[in-house]
């Protein structure tokens, strides 16, 4: 029995030792987000993400059920690709496994969820409406990922017809709470509700609607807000004149905002590209 009892006590100082590691790693990854999300230099990014990529995949293989990781994993692979990878392969490459990523997560926690997204809509649909508010940072994970993964892959149909999946994820995400992320959903959505003109279908003022809230909730912070709103509302309707007062306000505002500094340095510099372009566009 004293042998049995010490065999007991050791596997609970293990199994706290591997909670402890698992803890520390997790957080190492958040750091690592952090530090990248406040660099001001994207060619240092550029440079030295790829190393930080390996290091996530081996947290990862160590810890294959750890949420924390693959979600870190995910957003650093979506991030990187989405701001610096211009090879179509290469980049489908890396969205593929940014959405691995985030679907392992979810199949850890939301089987339903998990088991409908090779489904229908409305099956999809209904697995999402029973999640709940403690859900919401898988859900927005996983929309943000499988949203890159569609925009990599938008010359494949099928890639494309995942876009309603997307969508719903995101209203979701609003419904649950649309504050989180400080309205990085109503972003994603102003986005996907410019693709399609009026003419066709679309309904921008729906989109416009979408980008303004993210605007307020994001107190003017986020700079890509601006740049989205302008590339893909502003350009779709035709309006010139809100295309370059919001790019003019990305150029006059400042960058350096904790968890923004790289996305605004990533948005002047795309600003001052649509600005120039401007006057043939219109």
């Amino acid at each position: 029995m004293k042998l049995l009892l010490t065999g007991i006590a050791v596997l609970l100082s293990l199994t706290g030792c591997a909670s402890m590691v698992s803890s520390a790693t997790s957080k190492m990854a958040d750091n690592i987000s952090l530090a990248i999300q406040n660099q001001d230099d994207p060619g240092t990014v550029r440079d030295g993400a790829p190393a930080y990529l390996l290091m996530i995949d081996g947290l990862i293989e160590g810890d294959p059920q750890n949420e924390d990781l693959l979600l870190a994993g995910s957003k650093l692979y979506g991030s990187y690709t989405s701001a610096f990878v211009a090879d179509e392969l290469r980049a489908q490459r890396l969205a593929s496994k940014s959405l691995a990523y985030a679907r392992r997560a979810v199949c850890l926690d939301l089987e339903a969820v998990c088991l409908a997204s090779a489904q229908k809509l409305e099956v999809f649909t209904a697995s999402i409406d029973d999640t709940s508010r403690s859900d919401l940072k898988l859900l927005y994970a996983y929309a943000v990922a499988w949203a890159g993964w569609v925009q990599i892959n938008s010359a494949d149909w099928n890639a494309v017809a995942d876009l309603a999946k997307v969508t719903a994820l995101f209203e979701r995400c609003l419904e649950l709470d649309e504050t989180y992320d400080r309205g990085g959903a109503h972003l994603y959505l102003g986005v996907i509700k410019s693709l399609l003109p009026a003419a066709l279908g679309g309904k921008p003022e729906v989109a416009r609607a979408h980008f303004e809230r993210a605007r307020s909730l994001s107190a003017g912070e986020n700079l890509m807000v601006n740049v989205l709103m302008a590339k893909h509302y502003a350009r779709a309707v035709y309006d010139q004149e809100l295309h370059d007062q919001l790019l003019l306000e990305v150029q006059m505002a400042e960058s350096d905002y904790p968890g923004y500094t790289l996305i605004n340095t990533l948005a002047k510099r795309e600003a001052d590209q649509l600005l120039a372009e401007s006057a043939d566009f219109f």
